[in-house]
């Protein structure tokens, strides 16, 4: 990339952030390094691909296999937040990878910012727009719960097989503009009574409300019903995510 000094400067600090993170739930980088133009990370490989690939498999994940998937990204949030001072700003099924053990890793933080304030906000735009919190949309300040608005989102998606807004006419959304005004004009959505349990609707909207005052934080998520609803030990994410489509390479 033909950047100026201060931009590389720029991004070579936030691979620092990305070799300095140390946790299960979050892809480790082992090695980044700038030669001849280009920049290159080296990354854990997570042979399952992302949760988005999967969800092409599958088109919709059972309530206990999505509890055990959340349980372990809300660990991956609680540590980036508290840990590291960091808001994802971009979480989606696409960063969210998977491996042959069962394990969900939270990775990309290409867009991920070190907060210097103890207030936890930040006022820069980046991300994609689906996932993105009112709050950011309209440009204002925020905060970690608006990775708490995504993380609903995604696992909404991931129930229900679709994303969560629907557009307004069959073509389509007829722009970005006109998503992100239904993102903020539109009440949040809701899982379906009818279709999930209790506490999975509760969850959900725990995560998705349009103040993120009235959003839970991940530490909080983590004690949710529908979190703690399902024994880990009754919940074999390997063997779903590898008899679920075509085999993992077994390392």
């Amino acid at each position: 990339m033909n950047i100026e000094e201060s931009a590389r400067k720029h991004i070579a600090q936030e691979l620092k952030i990305n070799q300095s993170s140390q946790c299960p739930y979050v892809v480790v980088c082992y090695q980044s390094f700038y030669d001849n133009g280009a920049i290159s990370i080296i990354l854990e490989y997570m042979d399952g691909g992302s949760l988005a690939d999967f969800l092409m498999k599958v088109n919709m994940i059972p309530e206990p296999y999505l509890a055990a998937i959340c349980k372990q990204v809300l660990k991956g949030l609680w540590y980036l937040h508290h840990e590291k001072h960091i808001i994802h700003r971009d979480l989606k099924p696409s960063n969210l990878l998977i491996n042959h053990r069962g394990e969900v890793k939270i990775t990309d933080f290409g867009v991920s910012a070190i907060l210097a304030s103890t207030s936890g906000l930040a006022n820069t735009f980046v991300g994609t727009y689906n996932y993105m919190s009112p709050e950011r949309i309209i440009g204002g300040n925020y905060g970690y719960k608006s990775d708490i608005w995504s993380l609903g989102l995604v696992f909404l998606e991931c129930a229900t097989g679709q994303f969560p807004y629907s557009p307004p006419q069959p073509e389509g959304w007829v722009n970005v503009y006109e998503l992100m005004e239904t993102i903020v004009d539109q009440p949040a959505p809701r899982a379906p009574s009818d279709l999930f349990s209790a506490e999975f609707c509760s969850f959900i909207s725990a995560c998705v409300q349009k103040d993120p005052k009235d959003r839970l934080s991940a530490n909080e998520l983590m004690a949710h019903p529908f979190i703690t609803k399902y024994d880990d030990p009754e919940v074999d994410l390997a063997l779903y995510f590898t008899s679920s489509g075509p085999s993992l390479a077994a390392l």
